[in-house]
C-alpha cells in the first residue's frame, strides 16, 4: 500500500451511494477520515437508470464526506456490479525466441495485455483481466513464471466483461458530479478485500454479498479468484414480496424487513403479532411475525440455493475450506448465517470491514453494508492504477489527490468543469506499453 495517498472508494449501489475517505498507517490498517452516504433513487440492481437522481445522490454523499474528512475530494474508485456482468476462463499463449533468456515481467505482462483483445459480446467491454496460473513448456501449476527459462510460456484467465453502456452511465455520473473516475473496480473484488482474511482466501471461501439489487459471488481457492456470477435478487426483492404478501405501502415493508425480519420463521414464535399503523381512518393492521418471516426465508432460501448452484459449477466445492462469507445489507437479517448454512451445507459467518480499519469513524462504516466502500478503499491502496507517467488518463495531466489536499485543507465544493469522454481502456493500455516496450523495468501488476 501507499503509506502517502489519500484515496476515496464511491459505491454507487441499488438502495445506497457511499463515498469513504480513508488512508493506510504505518501498520497497513486503514484510517476512515470521512463518510457519506445519501439515498440511491436513480440505480437499479445495480444499473444506472436516472442519470440526474444519481448525480445528485453522488453529490450528496461527496459533499457530506467532504465536511467530516476536510479533503477536497476529486477523484475516485467506484465500484460496478450488476446482472450484466459476465465471467470467464480464457487461455493466452506466447513463444520466446531464445530458449536460453529469462521470462521477464515484460513477457508476463504481453500475455496479460493481449487477454484484451479477445472477442466480446457485442456492447460488452473487459472489466477485469485476473491471472490464474502459468505453463512454462508443459510445466503447469506455475504461479510466479519470471525468471524461469522457457520457450513456450501459456496463461489461465479469470475474465470479467460488463455492458459498455453500463460502464459509460457510470462514468457520465461521476463526471457530471464534478469528479473523476479513475478506475471501475467489480464490486465483489472490493467487497473480498474487505471482509476476506488471507487464510480464507488461501484455504478456498464463497464470499456472497447481499446487496439491495443483485447478490454477488466471488470464489477464491489458493488466494486466487476462481469464479464470480452475480444473482438478480437482493434485499430490495425481498421488500418487495413483502409489499405484496402482506398488502402494505413499500416503506413499511422496509421497515418491517429491517425491523422485526428473520430469515427462519421456524425461528419466530407463532403468536407474536406486529400491529402496523395504517392508512388515514382504518384500523391498524396486524401482520403476524411468522408470516413475515416465511415471506423472508422463502426469498432468501432462493437465493443461497443459486448460490449452492454457482458453488458446485465454479467446481471447487470440495476446496472451500473457509466456507462461506456474508456481507452487505442483506446480511444482517436475524438468522441469515443459520439458513445460509442450512441450504449450503457450508460454515458461514458474517463478514465486516473493521479487521483492516485502525482509527477514524471506525464505529460507523464497521457494518456489513459498508464492506464494498471500504473494499475500494483498500483495492485503491493495494493496486494502485498506473500513473499518468505510465498512461494517458485523461487529455490534460492530472494533478495527484495527495497535492491536491496539501493545498486545500478546507472542503472545496465547487464541481470542476465536465470532463473529455474517457479514452477506451484498450487506447490507454496500447499507448502505454508501446512507450514502454524496450524497458526491462517492473511492471505494475
Amino acid at each position: 500500500m501507499n503509506k502517502n495517498n489519500i484515496v476515496v472508494g464511491l459505491d454507487i449501489g441499488t438502495t445506497k451511494i457511499c463515498a469513504i475517505v480513508g488512508k493506510q498507517n504505518e501498520y497497513g490498517k486503514i484510517n476512515i477520515l470521512g463518510l457519506g452516504k445519501a439515498e440511491s433513487n436513480g440505480v437499479e440492481r445495480g444499473v444506472v437508470n436516472n442519470i440526474d437522481m444519481t448525480v445528485e445522490a453522488i453529490r450528496l454523499a461527496v459533499e457530506e464526506a467532504e465536511k467530516q474528512s476536510g479533503v477536497d475530494i476529486q477523484v475516485v474508485h467506484v465500484g460496478i456490479a450488476g446482472e450484466h456482468i459476465r465471467s470467464a476462463q480464457h487461455k493466452g499463449i506466447i513463444t520466446l525466441d531464445n530458449p536460453d533468456r529469462e521470462i521477464t515481467a515484460q513477457d508476463v505482462e504481453r500475455l496479460h495485455v493481449d487477454m484484451f483483445k479477445i472477442a466480446t459480446p457485442p456492447g460488452d467491454e473487459i472489466i477485469h483481466v485476473l491471472p490464474q496460473e502459468y505453463t512454462v513448456d508443459g510445466n503447469r501449476g506455475v504461479k510466479h513464471p519470471v525468471g524461469m527459462s522457457g520457450v513456450r510460456l501459456e496463461g489461465n484467465f479469470h475474465i470479467i466483461t460488463g455492458q459498455s453502456g453500463a460502464a459509460n452511465n457510470i462514468y457520465k455520473c461521476v463526471r457530471k458530479a464534478g469528479l473523476e473516475a479513475i478506475e471501475l473496480v467489480l464490486e465483489p473484488l472490493a467487497s473480498s478485500a474487505a471482509v476476506l482474511s488471507e487464510e480464507e482466501m488461501e484455504a478456498g471461501v464463497c464470499l456472497v454479498d447481499i446487496g439491495g439489487g443483485t447478490t454477488d459471488i466471488a470464489i477464491f481457492a489458493d488466494k486466487i479468484i476462481r469464479h464470480t456470477a452475480v444473482i438478480p435478487f437482493g434485499g430490495n426483492t425481498v421488500t418487495n414480496d413483502i409489499f405484496r404478501g402482506c398488502h402494505i405501502m413499500r416503506r413499511h415493508a422496509e421497515e418491517l424487513k429491517v425491523k422485526f425480519g428473520s430469515a427462519l420463521s421456524a425461528a419466530v414464535r407463532e403468536d407474536e403479532i406486529i400491529s402496523l399503523i395504517s392508512l388515514k381512518d382504518r384500523s391498524p393492521k396486524q401482520i403476524h411475525k411468522r408470516m413475515l418471516a416465511s415471506l423472508i426465508e422463502a426469498r432468501m432460501k432462493e437465493i443461497m440455493q443459486f448460490v449452492a448452484v454457482e458453488v458446485h459449477a465454479s467446481g471447487y466445492l470440495d476446496s472451500l475450506v473457509g466456507g462461506i462469507v456474508l456481507t452487505g445489507g442483506g446480511s444482517k437479517l436475524s438468522h441469515m448465517k443459520q439458513l445460509a448454512e442450512h441450504v449450503t451445507g457450508m460454515d458461514a459467518r458474517i463478514g465486516s470491514p473493521g479487521v483492516h480499519l485502525a482509527q477514524g469513524l471506525v464505529e460507523e462504516v464497521d457494518h456489513p453494508i459498508f464492506a464494498t466502500g471500504v473494499g475500494l478503499v483498500i483495492h485503491a491502496l493495494q493496486n494502485e492504477p498506473l500513473s499518468e507517467d505510465k498512461i494517458q488518463m485523461t487529455p490534460e495531466p492530472r494533478q495527484s489527490q495527495q497535492t491536491r489536499v496539501a493545498e486545500s485543507k478546507q472542503p472545496n465544493l465547487t464541481p470542476t468543469e465536465p470532463k473529455a469522454p474517457r479514452p477506451g481502456f484498450l487506447d490507454k493500455v496500447k499507448n502505454w506499453f508501446e512507450g514502454h516496450l524496450q524497458n526491462t523495468g517492473n511492471f505494475i501488476e
